[in-house]
C-alpha cells in the first residue's frame, strides 16, 4: 500500500513540473504565432556568443530563415503540447533538450569568471532558466515514470487487455480503471481553460510583453547595416565618425525634473547588459566610446575579459580640494585609456573662475604622457577665452544642438556657465534642458576651429530626433558625433548616420579629421 502511495505522489509529481514546462513551450509558440509578422532573425542576427558566427549563416538565407521561423513555433507548439497532455513525452522532452540547447548557445551566459556577469534574475553564470529546463528535460528523457498523461493511459489500457486477455470471461471495466483514465485524462480539460483564458486575454491587452517571444522593441538587427562607419584622426587614433556616449552605461541621465529615470538606466543596464551593447557597438562599426571617469574599472574589466579593441576617451577632472589635478588623469592611464580629455563642466567652472592655468597644465601632463589631449566644454564661451589665451586642446568636444525644440529654455533666460545646474532651483536661469546654449555662437565657433570637434549632447538628451540632431552637428562642423545610445539603438543610429555623411550638401567646414 505504502509503495502504490509512493509511486502515485511521484507520478502527480513529475507530471506537475512536465505540465509546466510543457506550458511554457506551448504559451512561447502561441506568443509567436499570434505575433504580427515574427520572425528570428533580429534573434539569430544579434548573438554574440562563441557560436554566433553559426547564428548569422542561419540567418543570412531567406529560404532557410523561414524553415527556421517555422520550426521555432511549431517546434514549441507540438513540444508544449505533446508535454502537457503527456503524449510521446520521451521524443517531445528530447525535442525540447535540443531546442533549449539551441537558445542556450545563442546568448551563453559565462565568460572567464563568476562575475564577468552580473546575477540578474533568470541571468546567471552558466545556470540559467534555460540550463535548468533542459536538465529537467533530460531527466524525463531518461526516467522510467513518465507521470500521468495519455501514454500512461495507453500503458494502463494494455495492461488490462493482457489480464482480460488471461480470464475465461470478459468482466466490466472496474473502478479503478475510470479513475486512472480520469487522472491520466485530466490535463485535456485544464489545457482547454488556461488556453482559453490565454487567448482572451490576448484579445483584450494583446501579446503579453513578458513573454521572451513576443517583446517587440523596433530593434535594427545588424544584418540591416547601410554600410561601413567611416573613421576620421585624432592625434594617431582613427575614430568612427560616430563614438558611443558613456552617460547611459554609467547610469547618467539628463531628464528635465524625471528624477526617476537615471535610476531606470542603471536597472536596465546591468553589467551584463553593457557588455552586450558594446560588443553590438563594435559590431556595428563603432569603435570609441566617450566615458565619464568613473565607468574606467567597467570598460578595463570588458577589455580584458573579451579581448576588445574599443578605443577609450576618458574624462578627467583636478581634484582641487586635495590639490592634485592630475589625480584622475594618472588613474585614467593606469586603467588603460586611450584619449584623456578634461572633462567639460570643469572646463566651464575653470574658466568662469579665472583659473584657466589649470587646464593649460592638464592639457600639457597629458601630452607629455604621450596622450592625445581634449578638451570639453557646455558653454562655448569657455572655449572662446581658452583660444584667447592661446589654450588650444588636440580636439574640442563642445555640446552642438539647436533649439527648436518646445522645451528649450527661452533665449531671453539663458546665461553663460548656467547649463551646468548651479542654479538649478532658480526657474528662470535653469532647466536641464538645454546644453548648447547659443547655437548660433557654437557654429561660428567650431567653423574658425583649425582642430578636430566631436560634438556630442546632440539630441538635447533626447528632445532632438537623431535625423534631425545628426544632421545639423555634422552640417555645422563636427568632424565625429558622440551619442548615448542603448543597445536596440545601435544599428538604427548607425544607419542614420551613414544617409547623412553620405548627403552633406550644406556642411561648410573642411573635414578636419
Amino acid at each position: 500500500m505504502e509503495l502504490k502511495k509512493s509511486i502515485h505522489w511521484n507520478s502527480f509529481i513529475l507530471s506537475l513540473v512536465r505540465i509546466a514546462i510543457g506550458w511554457h513551450f506551448l504559451y512561447e509558440g502561441i506568443s509567436k504565432l499570434v505575433a504580427e509578422n515574427w520572425t528570428s532573425y533580429n534573434y539569430l542576427m544579434n548573438t554574440s556568443g562563441f557560436l554566433s558566427g553559426f547564428y548569422h549563416w542561419l540567418a543570412g538565407s531567406e529560404g532557410l530563415l523561414k524553415i527556421i521561423d517555422l520550426l521555432n513555433i511549431y517546434g514549441l507548439l507540438l513540444i508544449g503540447l505533446a508535454l502537457f497532455i503527456g503524449w510521446f513525452v520521451r521524443y517531445a522532452a528530447t525535442a525540447g533538450v535540443l531546442l533549449l540547447t539551441m537558445y542556450y548557445f545563442a546568448y551563453p551566459p559565462f565568460g572567464t569568471s563568476l562575475t564577468t556577469f552580473a546575477s540578474t534574475e533568470g541571468s546567471l553564470y552558466i545556470v540559467n532558466r534555460i540550463f535548468i529546463e533542459a536538465v529537467v528535460l533530460l531527466l524525463i528523457v531518461f526516467s522510467k515514470n513518465l507521470g500521468y498523461g495519455i501514454d500512461n493511459l495507453i500503458t494502463v489500457i494494455k495492461k488490462n487487455k493482457k489480464s482480460d486477455s488471461k480470464k475465461d470471461e470478459p468482466s466490466e471495466p472496474s473502478l479503478n480503471s475510470r479513475r486512472e483514465a480520469l487522472k491520466n485524462l485530466a490535463t485535456i480539460p485544464v489545457l482547454g481553460v488556461v488556453g482559453f483564458g490565454a487567448l482572451q486575454n490576448h484579445k483584450n491587452q494583446g501579446i503579453d510583453v513578458m513573454s521572451g517571444a513576443t517583446i517587440q522593441i523596433k530593434q535594427a538587427a545588424l544584418g540591416e547595416l547601410k554600410g561601413k562607419l567611416p573613421q576620421g584622426k585624432i592625434g594617431g587614433h582613427s575614430i568612427s565618425r560616430l563614438v558611443a556616449g558613456g552617460n547611459l552605461i554609467g547610469g547618467w541621465a539628463h531628464a528635465r525634473d524625471l528624477i526617476y529615470v537615471s535610476s531606470l538606466f542603471k536597472a536596465y543596464n546591468t553589467e551584463k547588459k553593457v557588455y552586450e551593447t558594446l560588443m553590438l557597438a563594435e559590431q556595428c562599426g563603432i569603435n570609441t566610446i566617450n566615458i565619464g571617469f568613473p565607468s574606467n574599472p567597467l570598460l578595463t574589466k570588458y577589455k580584458k575579459l573579451f579581448g576588445s579593441k574599443i578605443k577609450v576617451i576618458s574624462q578627467v577632472a583636478p581634484n582641487m580640494e586635495n590639490g592634485d589635478i592630475y589625480e584622475q588623469m594618472n588613474q585614467a592611464i593606469d586603467y588603460g585609456a586611450d584619449i584623456l580629455q578634461v572633462q567639460g563642466n570643469w572646463c566651464d567652472w575653470l574658466v568662469r573662475d579665472n583659473k584657466m592655468d589649470v587646464i593649460e597644465k592638464m592639457l600639457s601632463r597629458i601630452r607629455e604622457q604621450g596622450y592625445t589631449a581634449g578638451l570639453a566644454s557646455h558653454t562655448v564661451d569657455a572655449l572662446i577665452a581658452c583660444e584667447e589665451q592661446g589654450i588650444i586642446p588636440d580636439y574640442y568636444m563642445k555640446t552642438m544642438h539647436h533649439d527648436q525644440y518646445w522645451s528649450a529654455h527661452p533665449m531671453e533666460n539663458r546665461v553663460p556657465f548656467e547649463v551646468d545646474g548651479t542654479n538649478y532651483l532658480d526657474h528662470n536661469k535653469f532647466h536641464n534642458n538645454i546644453f548648447c546654449l547659443f547655437p548660433d555662437k557654437t557654429i561660428e565657433f567650431v567653423n574658425r576651429a583649425t582642430v578636430p570637434v566631436m560634438g556630442f549632447k546632440v539630441l538635447a538628451a533626447g528632445a532632438i530626433t537623431p535625423e534631425d540632431g545628426f544632421r545639423w552637428a555634422f552640417e555645422n562642423g563636427a568632424d565625429f558625433i558622440c551619442v548615448g545610445m542603448l543597445d536596440f539603438q545601435l544599428v538604427n543610429n548607425v544607419n542614420t548616420s551613414l544617409d547623412i555623411l553620405n548627403d552633406l550638401n550644406k556642411r561648410k567646414r573642411d573635414w578636419f579629421a
